[in-house]
């Protein structure tokens, strides 16, 4: 475990203790020893032909997300945003953004565009909105104008400010998926506070179900229960960083942060428990000591988990023609690990194949996007976007 992936994921106090120090020692040690053990698990590529870079000099990209064919719009996590002609390389940035809490993992985070936004112009956001004592992972949504020649946001609304608020700066989570049928999913992390992945009558460690204007669904699996969030979909999450609804075959997949190794993607259904921290197969940060058990009866498992951790961000089933032998596969960004993941998955939705590209970039890959066409975009903490295609 590097020092970087470490400050990103402990409170702002622990940080700027001595423990930092020994910290850092004991893992690179003891990571690297483990780290040997996993290594004949994957399959190392060589990078493919394809790659363009198409803007640089950006912030740390959170997220981004096709308009049309030419634009798509991203948001960094310092609280901007911005629209992307992907052709010639200009920016229009956002103006009307919240205030968003831009410390430790908070800031602003995904943006995904709404399954109707040709007739509704609903752009979707999760951010960290700030309190007086921390900040709330909240879902919100605003409508992109193009008023004299250039994009804005007008009609902000927050949905939900979630129960989640805790002394850590940690564990915000959060990407939004759509099914299609009137309802958005969202992610929040257990906010540093690892109890609260098994407590319901919150909703950090969580991934929510709404209705698109923010109602509670009544075939949610809690919904009408005493003392229970019923905006809860699914619980016993660490720090979900990848959501995606997969409408061809109607599954919701998520994949999620594990402590050190234990980096699980799950495949998601009504009122499951996935078992943080009472389940995982990561380990401490200090001892090295296993966390929880790596099994349980009522707990479910995980499709695949990473021995170490890739540290994962985001989530996309590739859908396209370009690369029509990857149909189906799982794409994800590893911030840790430094590559695009691909898993291909057999028709029992067990793992096939794992692959790693771009491993040569040396950036930390956080955001992926697929256009119309089937080309893949990545986006790297570097501030750099590339488009993939097999021209």
């Amino acid at each position: 475990m590097r020092c970087l992936d470490w400050l990103e994921n402990h409170p702002r106090s622990l940080r700027s203790s001595a423990k930092f120090f020994f910290i850092c020692v004991f893992s690179f040690y003891f990571s690297h020893s483990f780290a040997q053990s996993q290594l004949n698990n994957q399959k190392r590529t060589s990078d493919p032909a394809g790659l363009t870079q198409i803007k640089s000099g950006l912030g740390i990209i959170w997220a981004m997300d096709f308009i049309n064919a030419d634009y798509l719009v991203f948001t960094e996590r310092n609280g901007a945003a911005g629209v992307l002609n992907i052709n010639n390389g200009q920016v229009d940035w956002l103006d009307n953004l919240p205030q968003v809490y831009g410390y430790g993992q908070g800031g602003l985070l995904d943006v995904k565009t709404a399954p109707d936004f040709a007739q509704s112009r609903w752009l979707y956001f999760t951010y960290a909105k700030p309190f007086a004592d921390n900040a709330r992972t909240t879902l919100a949504r605003a409508r992109l104008e193009f008023v004299d020649e250039r994009f804005r946001l007008a009609d902000w609304q927050d949905l939900l400010i979630s129960d989640s608020l805790t002394d850590s700066d940690i564990h915000f989570g959060s990407r939004i998926a759509f099914d299609g049928d009137g309802h958005v999913f969202f992610s929040i992390g257990d906010r540093g506070q690892r109890a609260n992945a098994q407590n319901l009558q919150n909703h950090a460690g969580k991934v929510l179900r709404l209705t698109m204007d923010g109602r509670v669904p009544t075939d949610n699996p809690f919904a009408g229960l005493n003392n229970v969030k019923p905006e809860i979909w699914s619980y016993g999450h660490r720090n979900p960083q990848g959501l995606f609804f997969d409408s061809r075959r109607v599954r919701l997949w998520e994949m999620e942060h594990g402590p050190r190794g234990g980096d699980e993607i799950n495949l998601i259904v009504k009122g499951g428990n996935y078992g943080w921290p009472v389940v995982s197969q990561g380990r401490e940060y200090f001892s090295g000591a296993p966390v929880g058990e790596p099994h349980k009866a009522g707990m479910i498992e995980p499709v695949k988990v990473y021995i170490p951790s890739i540290a994962p961000s985001d989530l996309l089933v590739y859908q396209g023609e370009r690369f029509v032998q990857w149909r189906g596969s799982l794409f994800s960004g590893a911030l840790k690990l430094q590559h695009l993941n691909q898993v291909v998955l057999d028709e029992q939705l067990r793992p096939l194949l794992e692959k790693r590209h771009f491993e040569s970039l040396k950036q930390r890959i956080r955001a992926i996007a697929e256009d119309d066409s089937g080309r893949l975009y990545i986006a790297t903490d570097n501030g750099n976007i590339y488009q993939w295609s097999n021209d």
